[in-house]
C-alpha cells in the first residue's frame, strides 16, 4: 500500500477575503448543491476521465479498483506521523472509511482509548494531467467535518504528483501537490496551495507554499461545496493553476512566479487524488497557537464527500477576441506620473494612482526596463490593507478576462500575500488576484497574469495589497499593469 510521507507544514496566511466568481464557461464550476447530487456533465470541449459518486451500499467500503487505502501512520521507510505531526493512524475499517447508501463517502476519526484513527484514501490512477495546450480540473462536492468541539481536525482533498508513489514522496516538494481544499479546527474555512521546488524555501516559499491562506467558507460545514483547481496549459510559457470554491475564484498561481522546471516538474504531468482527515499536526497547532487534538476535541465528525470527478481538454485553444475600441487619453498621476493612460489594455504605470491608502511613496524601479508609454517609476513595498486607485479605466465595449502586472518582491521566507484587482469601491468584492511571494529581491521584476471577471465600460480601478503575516510586512512592489484583450 503506497502512502506518501509529506512535510506539509503549514503556518497560513489569514486572508479574509470573499472573492468574486469568476465567469469560466468552458470549465465545470458549478454553485454549491445539494447533498448526493450527480457528478455534472462535462461541457462542449470537455470530457469526464474519471469520477465516483460513492452509490454504494450503506457500510460498504470503497472500491478499491479506484482507490487504495493508505495505513498505519507511516510510508514504509518514511517520516513518522506522515511527515506532518498528526496523530491518528490511518486504516481501511469500515467504522473510519465507508460509504453511507445515500451516495457519500464518509472518512470518520474516531477517539477511543486516547487514541485517534482515521481514514486516508488515494485513487489508483495517476494520471491526471493536462495535456499540453489544454486543461485538466480536479473537482469534488464535500460537507467538512462538524464537529462540537473541533481542535485539530485537519480534513484535507488534494492531490500529489505522480513520481511522488513509487518513492513514497521522498522527492516532495519537487514533484508538486494542489491543496484544492483544506480546513483546521472545523473553523468553517478553506486553504488552497501549491507546494514546489525545495523545501525549506525555494520559489514556493516551502513548507508554506504558495497559497491562499484560511479565507471564510460560510455553510462549508452544514451541507456540500464544491472545491476545484484547473490546470491550465493552454499557453505555452504563461500556464496558471486558478483554485476556486462554488465557482468563486480564489487563488491564481502562475507558471512566471518560478523558473520553467520548477513549474514543470511540480504541474506538468499526472497526479493522483488524496482525500482523508488528518488529528492533529502542524497545520491545525499554527492556526490555534497550541497543541493539537486536546482532551476537549469531538470523536466520530466524518468528513462527507458527495462525489469526486476530474474533466480535461484535448488541448485545442480558441482564437482571442478584437481589442477594445477605446482610445487612449493621458492624464497625471497623483503618485506623480506624467504620461498616464486610462486606457485598460495599455500599459498604466503604478505611480498614476489618483488616490492611495497607507504609507505609499514612489520609487525609481530600478534593475527593470520601461516598455512603451512607462515612466521609470515603481510603488515599492507594499504591505496588508494598503491600495492604489486608477480612476476612470476604459475597458471598452469588448472588455477584458485577464490582468497583467509587473511586479518584484524581497519578502521574508515565508511572507507572501494577494494583489486583488476591485472595481469602482474599495470595498467592493476582488474581480480577481494572483498571489505573489519572493521573486529573487526587491529588483527582480516579474510579470505575473491573473483572470478576472469579464470587464467592460469605465471604471474607477483599485489594486488592493493583502497579506495575513504578522506586523504586515511588505511583500511586494509595482511597476506598471495593464487589462489585455479577451
Amino acid at each position: 500500500m503506497l502512502r506518501p510521507a509529506l512535510r506539509r507544514r503549514r503556518v497560513a496566511l489569514a486572508i479574509a477575503a470573499a472573492l468574486a466568481p469568476i465567469a469560466a464557461a468552458t470549465a465545470v464550476l458549478v454553485l454549491p448543491g445539494a447533498a448526493s447530487a450527480a457528478v455534472p456533465a462535462p461541457p462542449s470541449g470537455w470530457t469526464t476521465v474519471f469520477s465516483d459518486d460513492f452509490n454504494g451500499a450503506a457500510g460498504t467500503g470503497l472500491n478499491t479498483a479506484n482507490w487504495l487505502y493508505d495505513l498505519g501512520t507511516s510510508y514504509p521507510g518514511g517520516a513518522a506521523n506522515w511527515g506532518t505531526g498528526e496523530v491518528e493512524s490511518e486504516t481501511n475499517s469500515t467504522a473510519n472509511v465507508y460509504q453511507d447508501g445515500a451516495g457519500h463517502l464518509v472518512i470518520k476519526p474516531i477517539q477511543s482509548g486516547g487514541s485517534w484513527t482515521s481514514g486516508r484514501v488515494e485513487t489508483q490512477r495517476t494520471d491526471f494531467a493536462a495535456p499540453a495546450g489544454g486543461e485538466m480540473e480536479i473537482t469534488a462536492s464535500i460537507e467538512q467535518p462538524n464537529p462540537a468541539a473541533g481542535v485539530g481536525y485537519w480534513p484535507a482533498f488534494w492531490a500529489l504528483g505522480a513520481a511522488a508513489r513509487p518513492v513514497g514522496a521522498t522527492n516532495w516538494p519537487s514533484i508538486g501537490e494542489l491543496d484544492v481544499m483544506e480546513d483546521v479546527n472545523a473553523l468553517s474555512e478553506v486553504s488552497h496551495t501549491l507546494h514546489c521546488g525545495v523545501d525549506p524555501g525555494g520559489p514556493c516559499n516551502e513548507t508554506t507554499g504558495i497559497g491562499s491562506g484560511l479565507l471564510a467558507c460560510s455553510g462549508c460545514q452544514t451541507g456540500y461545496h464544491t472545491y476545484s483547481v484547473i490546470v491550465d496549459r493552454r499557453t505555452a510559457g504563461a500556464e496558471q493553476l486558478r483554485f476556486y470554491t462554488d465557482g468563486a475564484l480564489q487563488l491564481t498561481v502562475n507558471q512566471s512566479q518560478m523558473d520553467a522546471t520548477t513549474w514543470a516538474n511540480a504541474v506538468d504531468h499526472g497526479f493522483f487524488i488524496i482525500l482523508n482527515v488528518a488529528i492533529g499536526g502542524a497545520y491545525p497547532n499554527a492556526i490555534c497557537g497550541c497543541t493539537s487534538p486536546n482532551s476537549a476535541t469531538s470523536s466520530g465528525a466524518g468528513m462527507s464527500v458527495d462525489y469526486v470527478a476530474v474533466y480535461q481538454t484535448s488541448g485545442s485553444t480558441s482564437s482571442p477576441s478584437a481589442s477594445p475600441s477605446a482610445s487612449p487619453s493621458s492624464t497625471g498621476g497623483s503618485g506623480g506620473g506624467t504620461s498616464c493612460t486610462t486606457t485598460a489594455t495599455s500599459n498604466i504605470s503604478a505611480d498614476c494612482y489618483n488616490a492611495a491608502q497607507g504609507a505609499v511613496t514612489v520609487s525609481a524601479a530600478s534593475g527593470d526596463t520601461n516598455p512603451s508609454g512607462v515612466d521609470g517609476n515603481q510603488v515599492p513595498q507594499l504591505t496588508n490593507g494598503e491600495y492604489l486607485e486608477y480612476n476612470n479605466v476604459n475597458f471598452g465595449s469588448t472588455g477584458s478576462t485577464q490582468f497583467d502586472a509587473r511586479v518584484a518582491s524581497g519578502a521574508a521566507g515565508g511572507v507572501s500575500g494577494l494583489v486583488n484587482v476591485v472595481l469602482d469601491n474599495p470595498a467592493n468584492a476582488p474581480i480577481g488576484n494572483f498571489a505573489v511571494g519572493n521573486t529573487g529581491g526587491w529588483s527582480s521584476w516579474r510579470t505575473i497574469p491573473a483572470n478576472i471577471a469579464k470587464t467592460t465600460g469605465t471604471h474607477n480601478v483599485y489594486l488592493e495589497f493583502q497579506s495575513g503575516a504578522g506586523g504586515n510586512p511588505p511583500f511586494v512592489s509595482l511597476h506598471y499593469f495593464n487589462f489585455p484583450t479577451s
